[in-house]
């Protein structure tokens, strides 16, 4: 392979101009394992990903204009905080408009107990069939049931 392959096979490697890439593989004596390793310790190139050792010296840290990990991590970060907070404001609206619903239990079309929906949605999650084989049984003693809205919802 010819100087010039080597030279464009570590650009293309390392995502660095021409210019860098030759002065890393100048550098290397030709070597370009060891210019990965020079463009490595500019911060030009990053690091592999991952828990192992790629080679037996230590890469010091970039000063200035190198690649920063931190970056990566503020970005995740927000990208989460994104999420959390999108995740939130369902969960507090599905919240609201649950509270603002009523579900009525009537007898004989008399008022005989009423409570947010919220209630009875959490009654279902973890009292499932305690729930239904009562409003079931109500039926059966004459109970109706029906929701109201409180006021309006969005």
């Amino acid at each position: 392979m010819e100087k010039l392959e080597k030279i464009e096979k570590l650009r293309e490697r390392a995502q660095v101009s021409y210019d860098e890439a030759r002065e890393a593989y100048e550098q290397a004596d030709g070597d370009l394992l060891e210019a990965l390793i020079y463009l490595e310790r500019q911060g030009k190139v990053r690091p592999p990903q991952g828990g192992g050792y790629y080679r037996s010296e230590q890469v010091e840290e970039p000063v200035g204009g190198g690649y920063d990990e931190r970056e990566d991590d503020g970005k995740q970060f927000s990208a989460f905080k994104e999420t959390l907070d999108k995740v939130w404001k369902f969960f507090y609206g599905l919240f609201q408009k649950g509270n603002s619903i009523d579900f009525e239990i009537l007898r004989d079309k008399e008022h005989v107990l009423s409570f947010p929906v919220t209630i009875l949605v959490l009654l279902l999650i973890f009292a499932p069939w305690l729930t239904i084989a009562a409003v079931i049984a109500g039926l059966f003693f004459g109970f109706h049931y029906q929701f109201v809205t409180k006021h309006e919802v969005d």
